[in-house]
């Protein structure tokens, strides 16, 4: 996969499709790599007619990694925060935004379709309502608005996410079985968990590269960027806010919130759909992708908006 300067680091990138086409965008979440977008998925979208591209972000995968840098004092970081001052972390989402417009800057792309899933999902965003003229669609998944007054995931959720894992090296099968429970208890209850599966993700993933730092410093600058509606006000790209009826680490309120910021945003919950994304939701999820590049929404122009995944569409 190649590489590339972008905002003064460098970039691991991968593309899809034609290269002449409109490019879709792909950003990742907490912590995850790219890879997180499958291939699958991205060839799914790719035929849709879109040159795709996924990439990993600062501090994951094979792009820069700040392990020179301490680890954060997140209550030291929220205190700062709640009192109007600017946290001691190595960079914000806003930063990992810029790295977003340079990677399009490097690849020659002038602007692009963007989707992002969970806190790659708050970087759409921002990549949105700050390089407005770079983003043609948005699509924010699972994600929220950094909106403190939501509901918070249950104490036993956090958890899950934030307790020690093995060591991969001293213990690989420790370390995989603690990625696949964490997996399941944010599965939604709609689809089968398909363990096999998660486990061979997360095989993937921590053979290509391993930087549980990264995970810290990723939720550090969530929590020194803080609130976005006000920044959300300004965005005027053809939005969709995609969303998990049973999502237990982000709540389907944080996507009626962040549709609510948006103007003109579409909400559309999927019912049993948790903070995962399905393999039997790929074509469906590429396909109002796709719809929202268009702005088609309009249910006689997508059969499938009927099916049984949609609780809510309004």
């Amino acid at each position: 996969m190649p590489k590339t300067k972008s905002n003064g680091i460098e970039i691991e990138y991968d593309c899809f499709g034609n290269n002449d086409a409109e490019a879709v965008l792909l950003i990742s979440g907490l912590g995850t790599q790219m890879i997180r977008w499958s291939e699958t998925f991205c060839q799914i979208l790719a035929e849709q007619g879109y040159r795709v591209i996924r990439f990993d972000n600062r501090d994951t995968g094979l792009s820069t990694h700040f392990n020179s840098a301490s680890m954060p004092d997140l209550a030291a970081i929220a205190d700062a925060v709640s009192r109007g001052e600017a946290p001691n972390v190595p960079y914000t989402l806003f930063d990992m935004a810029k790295d977003a417009a340079g990677l399009l800057d490097a690849l020659k792309i002038k602007r692009a379709h963007v989707v992002g899933r969970s806190m790659g999902g708050m970087i759409a965003q921002l990549l949105a309502s700050e390089h407005a003229e770079r983003v043609l669609s948005l699509v924010s998944i699972m994600s929220s608005t950094g909106n403190r007054d939501l509901p918070q995931a249950s104490p036993a959720v956090m958890a899950a996410m934030t307790s020690p894992a093995p060591h991969p090296l001293e213990d690989q099968q420790g370390y995989l079985a603690h990625c696949v429970a964490f997996s399941q208890v944010i599965a939604g209850r709609g689809y089968p968990f398909d363990e096999s599966a998660q486990r061979d993700q997360a095989l993937a993933e921590v053979k290509r590269a391993y930087n549980p730092s990264g995970f810290w410093r990723h939720i550090a600058a969530i929590a020194a960027t803080g609130d976005l509606r006000s920044r959300l006000a300004k965005i005027s790209a053809p939005t969709l806010v995609l969303h998990g009826s049973d999502d237990p680490l982000v709540s389907p309120e944080a996507g009626k919130d962040t549709a609510a910021n948006i103007k003109g945003a579409e909400l559309l919950i999927v019912e049993g759909m948790g903070h995962d994304f399905p393999t039997s939701l790929f074509g469906f999820v590429a396909g109002v992708i796709a719809d929202n590049t268009r702005r088609m929404f309009n249910l006689g122009n997508r059969p499938d908006v009927t099916s049984p995944f949609v609780a809510e569409f309004v």
